[in-house]
């Protein structure tokens, strides 16, 4: 059998044991699903009125444009745990057996990553349904809903894989569920609540820099036909790049623990 035939079979059975973690603990999986959903109708219910009239239209236009940050949200939530996870395996004693073991070294990660892509899709299904249901009206044709997943999975892959370096690098999984709290606060601090020409101008600024901006309004424009303007190749650009240099950091702080 090739290297690459023992590395997919491998990265398989990484998979696997990641996908049965969360059948086995689903209390993490639906505290991440929950969480989002509550932030969803919170602002919409309490909030939006007020802020809905800001952007013209009141709270059924809200609910058109808060759901791309609560989606962006809920992928950096899902992202906390992966961090946890990884942090845990590495204290627990778990990778160092598997270093025994004549298995890819590179599969271990894969199974963290795949499995928390798995579960932030899920979690996205499950809240653009409710928000379907509390009035969520996209008008996107079958091929931007396409390009919409697309972007939304590029944007997991890439944070799910800073997730993972920043397990890795944590002491143990207390400090690793700290980590990533800065990406659940970038929406906010985005366009992800309200519009950034709202913003004081160094706020402004910031918001309209920072790689969230631009995924986010990428998303609105495929979802409901606003203009994406340059925020399409921006956003592609961001969730690469990210992805590129977290997996060199993940490995390179793997490959040296």
């Amino acid at each position: 059998m090739s290297t690459l035939s023992l590395a997919a079979r491998d990265s398989s059975t990484m998979i696997r044991r990641q996908l049965k973690r969360l059948v086995r603990y689903p209390s993490m999986t639906i505290q991440l699903i929950v969480t989002p959903v509550i932030l969803l109708l919170l602002f919409v219910y309490v909030f939006g009125g007020t802020l809905g009239d800001g952007i013209g239209g009141g709270r059924h236009a809200y609910v058109n444009y808060v759901v791309p940050g609560i989606l962006l949200m809920a992928a950096a939530t899902a992202a906390t745990g992966t961090a946890v996870m990884v942090a845990t395996d590495m204290t627990e004693g778990i990778i160092a057996r598997f270093r025994t073991m004549r298995i890819s070294r590179a599969s271990v990660l894969t199974g963290h990553v795949v499995g928390s892509i798995v579960q932030q899709l899920l979690g996205a299904a499950v809240l653009v349904g409710i928000a379907l249901a509390i009035g969520f009206r996209p008008n996107a044709s079958v091929v931007e809903w396409l390009a919409a997943t697309g972007l939304f999975a590029l944007f997991a892959l890439a944070i799910t894989w800073l997730a993972v370096a920043l397990g890795l690098k944590s002491p143990n999984p207390e400090s690793a569920s700290n980590a990533p709290m800065p990406l659940i606060i970038l929406p906010f601090l985005g366009s992800g609540f309200v519009p950034t020409d709202s913003m004081p101008t160094v706020l402004r600024w910031f918001a309209e820099y920072q790689p969230f901006t631009p995924i986010m309004e990428t998303l609105r424009g495929l979802l409901l036909g606003s203009e994406i303007g340059d925020s399409g190749p921006i956003a592609v650009a961001w969730c690469a790049g990210i992805a590129a240099l977290s997996y060199l950091w993940a490995k390179r702080i793997f490959n040296r623990a």
